[in-house]
């Protein structure tokens, strides 16, 4: 897999079948790395570095000598290292939610196409489709809790699936298996071999509403299998997901990555103990670990966000950011850029009805109406996934202040935009904050990448989110004493329902966003179409005409398509 990816150096990551020496030779030159062992699993990390900026490479990768990839016989183009081009500006793909099902009649009947294969068949046609420089993953890039027939044949073939935790993963050997069947099929495969990779975790790449109240942590942890799930939940995503989003430098910060590259000679490396404690450490104390990350890409800053592990439960100081994350988001929201994203797995602003009834949710299952009402105010915030930025409204608040000061250039020179990136919600959207100056508030959310919403449901979301859903739930919040927004937002575009992959790109203009999905024609299941469900142009507040309704009333500028399934 390609992953960190800079001006001058790429990170490969690579799992092999044992023990090995990894390398990577392009443009004549060779890098190599040892792989070190987690549980049986065996993994290395090659840092190709003293590239050259903006030119591609194609490579090849060898196991102990033997060129293992590209696959001749793949019918798919060599991979190659792509470094940045100074000046460039981005372009960057962006999703979330994507189960692993096969890729045949049956599984696109029940999970719709996947949006990320029929993107790389695209990108592998060389059909004129301009590459991203990197592809922004934003949780659940697994399901631990709601499984494949395929996955769940491999757990009965290991453990009986009679006891807990039943069809749900179990352990580090169920979570490797997991992202292979993620991860292995030949289209996704290869882009992922090619194309940079950043990745955070949502719930399920651990469980449903992870996280989601003090009362949901105690009894998950008071169930005799939840210490295993969620030391190997964490430790697996900091080999396969985490240890790719940082950069070379970051990753000798990093005191478990210290521990690989200060490994002599002699046996492999075996980090399976060391690995198991840190994880088992980051879960309980979340402040000894910051799993968010922030890169720079030119005049566009790209912010990470951990938005599960973490938060701080205590009813006293309940918040989505703990002191020290926040912080750390603190230092990292500033001006002076032409565009600040923030992503985050949880969309910022939740369709404004949604937010409404969360932040009431919140004061009343901390006691707003009392006790028997805190009960049935928990019970409701478990069962209907009450938990985004909406029902912790002290970090909302934070973190609305710090994009306000940044759009209002009291954190350096305004940008262009702030806009949150986010997912989850499994559909999409598209809202603005109404301001009439500064910087424009943007929040544009796309999910799921493969795993839609049932019908009913939709209908269900859309009624809730929208319509009279704002004010009634706005005199729900007030009659838990909550006090209103700091600032409205307003729908600009959506909801709609389809399986996609969104495309952000800066241009002169201003911000280009749309959204493709996979299609399915004359039956040829294995080989979908690409096509835009839905695009909008999103101009700097310079050169937007003053008389744009979007100053005051947020519509979307002109030059949008608009074709998604409501």
């Amino acid at each position: 897999m390609m992953r960190y990816v800079d001006e001058t150096s790429a990170s490969i990551w690579v799992e092999t079948r044992s023990a090995a020496r990894v390398s990577v030779r392009a443009g004549g030159r060779d890098w190599a790395a040892r792989s070190f062992a987690v549980h049986g699993h065996h993994y290395a990390l090659v840092e190709v570095d003293g590239l050259e900026p903006g030119t591609v490479l194609p490579y090849t990768l060898e196991i102990n000598g033997t060129q293992c990839w590209p696959d001749p016989a793949s019918g798919f183009p060599p991979p190659v290292i792509a470094t940045l081009k100074p000046g460039k500006p981005l372009r960057m793909a962006y999703g979330s939610c994507r189960t692993s099902v096969p890729h045949d009649v049956s599984g696109n009947r029940t999970h719709g196409v996947d949006s990320l294969r029929a993107y790389a068949l695209a990108m592998a046609s060389d059909d004129g489709l301009a590459w991203p420089d990197l592809v922004v993953f934003l949780g659940d890039q697994v399901y631990a809790d709601s499984t494949s027939e395929e996955m769940q044949e491999f757990i009965r073939a290991r453990r009986d699936m009679g006891e807990p935790p039943g069809e749900e993963l179990k352990d580090y050997e169920e979570y490797a298996h997991l992202y292979n069947l993620a991860w292995s099929d030949p289209a996704n495969r290869w882009l992922l071999s090619t194309l940079p990779s950043a990745m955070i975790f949502d719930d399920h790449d651990i469980r449903d509403d992870w996280n989601a109240s003090l009362s949901w942590k105690r009894d998950m942890e008071a169930k005799p299998w939840w210490h295993e799930r969620i030391v190997s939940g964490l430790s697996s995503y900091w080999v396969y997901q985490h240890l790719g989003n940082l950069s070379p430098q970051e990753r000798l910060d990093d005191a478990i990555w210290q521990r690989v590259v200060g490994h002599g000679s002699g046996s492999e490396l075996d980090l399976s103990e060391e690995l198991d404690s840190f994880a088992e450490r980051a879960d309980q104390d979340p402040a000894s670990y910051r799993w968010s990350f922030c890169r720079d890409f030119g005049d566009t800053r790209l912010i990470v966000l951990d938005s599960r592990a973490a938060r701080n439960l205590a009813p006293e100081a309940r918040a989505l950011l703990d002191d020290e994350e926040m912080a750390w988001l603190d230092s990292r929201m500033r001006g002076g850029f032409r565009h600040l994203l923030v992503a985050t797995s949880l969309p910022f602003l939740l369709p404004m009805g949604l937010h409404h009834v969360e932040s009431w949710n919140e004061a009343v299952s901390e006691g707003a109406w009392g006790k028997f009402a805190a009960r049935a105010g928990e019970k409701l915030r478990q069962a209907v996934d009450l938990e985004h930025w909406g029902a912790f409204q002290k970090s909302f608040r934070e973190v609305a202040a710090m994009a306000t000061e940044v759009a209002d250039g009291k954190r350096g020179p305004s940008p262009e935009t702030v806009t949150f990136l986010s997912g989850d919600v499994h559909f999409s959207y598209v809202a603005e904050v109404e301001r009439s100056s500064g910087s424009r508030i943007i929040q544009a959310v796309c999910s799921p990448i493969r795993n839609p919403l049932p019908r009913l449901m939709r209908s269900f979301g859309a009624v809730m989110a929208y319509g009279l859903a704002a004010p009634l739930g706005a005199l729900v919040a007030r009659s838990a004493r909550v006090p209103d927004p700091p600032f409205r937002w307003t729908r600009v575009e959506g909801p709609w329902f389809n399986n996609n992959l969104a495309s952000l790109e800066v241009a002169p203009e201003g911000l280009k966003l749309w959204w493709q999905t996979g299609v399915v024609e004359d039956g040829d299941d294995l080989h979908p179409r690409l096509e835009r469900v839905a695009s909008l142009n999103v101009a700097s507040p310079s050169v937007r005409d003053s008389s744009d309704p979007a100053v005051k009333h947020p519509r979307p500028d002109a030059g949008r398509t608009f074709t998604g399934q409501p």
